[in-house]
This record gives C-alpha cells, sequence and structure tokens, in this order.
C-alpha cells in the first residue's frame, strides 16, 4: 500500500500541478529531454534543486548523493552511479552546465570533520573519504583545535572546489570545457536563511545578489 504522504502529495501533482505542465510533459515525452543544467547536489531532503531554483519539467538533470560529492575518475568495473550520471550528462544530453551545489549544516561534512572512518560503517564512511583532501586543508587553515563545526562550515566550501577539480579529471569533461561547450560552477545553499552563495572563479564564494 502506498504510503499516505506519498499518496496525498500524488494526488496534489495530479490534480494541480500535472494539469498545469501538461502540455510540457507530453512534448518531453515526444521529444525527449533537454536540461540545461547537470545539478549534482546533496541527498539532504532540505535542499532541492528544482525547488531551490524553480526549474520546471525538463530543465535540470540532477544527481543527488552524501555530501555532493564527484568521486575520483575511476575504471575499476565498479557500479559509478554519479560518475554515470556525469558522463550521460555531458556525452549524451550535452548540458550546457554543471553545478556542484553544497549546503549549509551538511551531514556528511560534518560527519567528515568530526571524525567518522570508513569502518564506522558499511558505506557512508568511505564514501565521505572522498573529503578527506580537503578536511586536511581546513585543519591547516583553521588549527588542529578548531572547533568541529568551524571545521564543517569551511570544509562545505573546500569540498565543492574539490569536486570541481575532481569533474576536470574526467576526460569528457574536460575535453567539453576545453571546446567551450560546458561551464563548471559551485554553490552553497544555506537552509535556515535561503541564501545563496556562488562560487567565484577565483574559489572564493559571495552571496548571490537576488
Amino acid at each position: 500500500m502506498i504510503p499516505e504522504k506519498l499518496e496525498s502529495g500524488f494526488r496534489r501533482f495530479r490534480e494541480e500541478l500535472y494539469p498545469r505542465h501538461r502540455r510540457t510533459f507530453e512534448q518531453l515525452a515526444d521529444k525527449g529531454q533537454s536540461p540545461h543544467t547537470l545539478v549534482i547536489g546533496c541527498s539532504d531532503s532540505r535542499v532541492d534543486p528544482a525547488a531551490i531554483f524553480d526549474a520546471g519539467p525538463g530543465e535540470l538533470f540532477v544527481v543527488r548523493n552524501v555530501a555532493n560529492l564527484v568521486p575520483p575518475f575511476e575504471t575499476d568495473g565498479g557500479f559509478h552511479g554519479v560518475s554515470a550520471a556525469v558522463e550521460f550528462a555531458v556525452t549524451t544530453l550535452k548540458v550546457a552546465n554543471i553545478l556542484v551545489m553544497g549546503h549549509r549544516q551538511c551531514g556528511g561534512v560534518h560527519a567528515c570533520a568530526s571524525g567518522h572512518s570508513p569502518s564506522d560503517s558499511i558505506f557512508v564512511g568511505h564514501w565521505i573519504s572522498a573529503l578527506h583532501p580537503a578536511l586536511a586543508e581546513s585543519r591547516a587553515e583553521l588549527g588542529t583545535h578548531a572547533p568541529t563545526d568551524a571545521v564543517a562550515d569551511d570544509l562545505e566550501l573546500r569540498a565543492i572546489r574539490h569536486s570541481i577539480e575532481r569533474l576536470k579529471s574526467y576526460p569528457f569533461v574536460e575535453t567539453a570545457v576545453a571546446d567551450g561547450r560546458l561551464n563548471l560552477h559551485g554553490a552553497r545553499f544555506g537552509v535556515a536563511d535561503g541564501r545563496l552563495e556562488w562560487m567565484e572563479e577565483d574559489g572564493s564564494f559571495s552571496d548571490f545578489e537576488h
């Protein structure tokens, strides 16, 4: 049986949202999707890229994971879901942008900053170990005795920069960027205040003026 909240939500979708976008859905089904941006976001339930950017059906290609990480480029035969989404978005959908979007109070980043290790869980610890190089930078910058919350806040931004650098190691991303067909972006969303910090070309972050 469908959970009550999912059932009521779907009924609202069918009665209110779908009729407003019916023609769009029909066109997307007939002609296929052509999103302008791949968003690599966090799985956190408070951070929905489509809601934050007021995007309609077919506009964003979204992949979400713990701590909005881009993993290293690896061809070891494993099941690389994020890497597959990046490849499909760049080589098949021909997106014009990739946005790595983090957020404040990220649980995955905080876990890393507080010392969560790969042995503490089956999957999460190994996954967030991709943050360790950025974590080393945060600790070097803030000092070994910096509060965990301060380290996590700094790490959220550094993690975005590191993910963008890892994106550049994907051959198809590197080629598309070099050809001028693809732009890479970073941002952090504030859950409490709804503000967006955008990454500048020099790697710094500043409030997006609305």
